[in-house]
């Protein structure tokens, strides 16, 4: 089966088959922090995770700067790539972590977004221990005027893993996070990081087929994320130690594609790479090329010709 001509369910596939047509993503700044900095769990963060919380392609917030302020700006940088001036837009929180706050300061944030008229999508980038009673209860409310999705950092479903990391909770919260989130009729989406220091291919394995046997049809979408090195973190030093190996190009195609042939097909794949920014990448210096990483990835598809159940890679 082919989803707009890609042998995976694709999230331009599933947006286009929902509002007929292309919608753009605007990466917004909440102005949150996350329990990994502000001392409730650690100061350091994780130690992938630079100075601007995975938020270095959000829209600078400025003081004072509205929600409202930020799309405008978003939608001015995503000009370039838009064939038409009617379009529509998913408002994503991105940076640090977007539930982070008081239930009313997130009411005003999010609502704020959602009243833009081709705002389409709320999406909303947070950790799954930072979902208490009050905000499940508001995005519920919200979903109920338009569409909400969680997307919630995992990374690993291993244990071992996620304290070398400093992730700062156990898979249970994750569980439960997804269960809450679930029966509040919100749409989630799991964060993972490949190439994780210490992980074998099988681990990596584990944390897909955990995904896709979640509920009744697995997970409601995933981000694969290759594990960048960027300059300031603590993975950045022990990377400069030598001890901490990085993909190349062909291993890590490769690898996806064995990990999208473990998701069932009703699992729409948000991500397959991801791309650091380049002033502060140390590797691996490819993945700073889009293009060639998914050419790669179109010409391994179609050289390993692999089938799954009813998807077919090819």
């Amino acid at each position: 089966m082919l989803w707009n001509d890609k042998p995976y369910h694709s999230l331009d596939y599933e947006l286009k088959m929902q509002y007929g047509q292309k919608v753009y993503k605007l990466a917004l700044d909440g102005g949150m922090t996350c329990p990994n900095r502000d001392g409730s769990l650690g100061t350091k963060g994780c130690i992938f995770c630079s100075s601007g919380g995975s938020g270095e392609f959000a829209e600078a917030r400025k003081l004072h700067a509205s929600v409202a302020e930020q799309i405008q700006s978003a939608k001015k940088r995503v000009s370039v790539k838009m064939n038409t001036k009617d379009g529509l837009y998913i408002a994503y929180f991105q940076s640090y972590t977007n539930t982070y706050a008081p239930a009313e300061y997130l009411r005003e944030l999010f609502t704020q977004a959602i009243s833009q008229p081709d705002v389409a999508v709320l999406s909303i980038a947070t950790r799954p221990d930072c979902l208490p009673p009050d905000i499940i209860l508001l995005l519920k409310e919200l979903n109920r005027i338009k569409p909400v999705w969680v997307e919630l950092g995992l990374q690993t479903i291993h244990e071992s893993t996620a304290e070398f990391i400093r992730r700062g909770y156990p898979l249970s919260d994750f569980y439960h996070a997804y269960q809450n989130l679930k029966e509040a009729g919100i749409t989630v989406i799991a964060h993972v990081i490949l190439g994780l220091p210490g992980e074998s291919r099988e681990m990596i394995f584990e944390t897909i087929r955990y995904l896709g046997h979640l509920g009744e049809h697995g997970i409601d979408g995933i981000k694969l994320q290759l594990l960048h090195i960027l300059e300031g973190t603590d993975l950045a030093v022990l990377y400069k130690n030598g001890t901490i190996p990085v993909y190349s190009l062909l291993e890590y195609t490769d690898l996806v594609i064995d990990c999208i042939a473990l998701l069932p097909p009703s699992v729409v794949i948000h991500r397959l790479s991801g791309d650091g920014p380049k002033e502060l990448l140390l590797a691996p210096l490819w993945s700073g090329n889009k293009r060639l990483v998914l050419n790669t990835l179109a010409k391994r598809l179609k050289e390993r010709g692999i089938c799954q159940g009813d998807r077919y890679l090819v």
